[in-house]
């Protein structure tokens, strides 16, 4: 069974259990304006206005053009595939006639990026579409459907996410080799994506920014893509590196210190500082289980940095990894307004998060890990393994 079976099959029970009886994704040029939900249930792009219908009662149909039939059938996880060549009101309107569903869920949400994706164009057109049958006040939000779908990783998502982490550990593995005084951000950037291009592996987000490399103090610390600074003695060097295996991602950061030359160990606010890092992100691992709420568990982490006389990081904790490096809707985040409800989401098994806290050493640079843990019936374990030494760059 593919992944795509596995997940529209998933998505019938979770109609069940979520009492909502028919799911309908609507899309058309996805590859210039896609849903992301289209990568969970077809895997593949599509041209003109397409329906992929989901039911409580167990049906999975999808409504495409005739020129995307032969692909959406070759998935084998839809009992029918129905195509048209003029137009798809009517085929659309008979179907649901049919499974006359007293709630239908389509895809938008306030506040889930990942349960958003049918636009105001199409939400007009399907719209319009009900009215015109009677059931245009049956329409619900789709986020309960998605997020529950992203984030309950089945057996094959959560191989690929392994395969995945452990690419990513091999190139970092050679960066520590790489990695010296004189060596520019580009420089390092360059070496880590030589490397995935000779092992065939794709990056998990898009290359100007994969890795980002931060050398020193005064960087942008995230979200940035690679400078001519150079790596001198007395920095901290961070790596936020991914790969994407079969559709799934890994997102992992590793911090480097470069000896000073006559140094033998890292000055003590640097090493006060990583492990300070080290002991909350295993803190917050621990408090990572089933029923908690996301807030909670990024409190966790917070909290111990500022015991620790460190101020709060600027983001959430952590946040979901699948097919995208941002995946899901549930977060590790503290109750700020840019997250809206996302921190108060349930943990369940089956999510992935990053943990990923870190703080600012003067005159040195940033000190950052991002690990990957899965959460389980008990509690929560590394998927990576995890950094708990800082690696020291020799000063010649």
């Amino acid at each position: 069974m593919t992944l795509i079976q596995e997940k529209v099959d998933q998505a019938k029970s979770l109609l069940k259990e979520l009492g909502i009886d028919c799911w309908i994704t609507f899309a058309r040029e996805s590859e210039l304006n896609g849903d992301p939900t289209l990568e969970l249930i077809s895997g593949m792009s599509v041209t003109w206005h397409s329906a992929f219908i989901v039911t409580a009662a167990g049906e999975s149909v999808a409504i495409v053009g005739r020129y995307d039939q032969a692909g959406v059938e070759d998935i084998g996880a839809y009992d029918e595939v129905i195509s048209y060549d003029e137009g798809m009101k009517s085929l659309l309107q008979e179907r649901l006639k049919r499974i006359d569903p007293e709630s239908i869920a389509i895809n938008y949400s306030r506040d889930s990026e990942i349960s958003d994706g049918l636009t105001y164009g199409m939400f007009l057109t399907l719209q319009e579409w009900l009215t015109e049958i009677g059931m245009a006040r049956r329409l619900v939000s789709a986020e309960p459907i998605i997020s529950a779908l992203r984030q309950r990783k089945t057996a094959a998502e959560i191989e690929a996410l392994r395969h995945a982490i452990s690419h990513t550990e091999v190139i970092f593995e050679k960066l520590t080799r790489f990695i010296r005084p004189g060596v520019s951000e580009c420089a390092i950037a360059d070496f880590m994506q030589d490397e995935a291009k000779q092992a065939g592996l794709e990056l998990a987000w898009e290359p100007a920014t994969c890795p980002e490399v931060f050398a020193g103090p005064d960087t942008a610390e995230a979200h940035y893509n690679p400078t001519h600074r150079v790596v001198m003695p007395g920095h901290l060097v961070t790596v936020d590196f991914g790969i994407r295996y079969e559709g799934y991602c890994s997102d992992m950061q590793r911090t480097f210190y470069v000896l000073r030359p006559g140094e033998h160990v890292p000055p003590d606010a640097v090493q006060r500082g990583f492990y300070a890092i080290i002991e909350s992100i295993e803190l917050s691992r621990q408090a990572l289980k089933p029923c908690v709420l996301g807030y909670e568990v990024d409190a966790v982490a917070r909290n111990h940095l500022k015991n620790n006389g460190y101020p709060g990081f600027p983001h959430a904790l952590g946040h979901q990894v699948g097919r995208f490096v941002h995946d899901g809707t549930a977060i590790l985040g503290p109750t700020w307004e840019k997250y809206a409800h996302k921190p108060f989401h349930p943990i369940e098994p089956g999510m992935v998060f990053t943990l990923e806290p870190r703080v600012r050493i003067p005159e040195h640079g940033l000190v950052t890990i991002e690990e990957i843990v899965l959460v389980h019936e008990k509690g929560a374990r590394f998927l990576t393994n995890p950094q708990k030494t800082l690696i020291e760059i020799e000063p010649y």
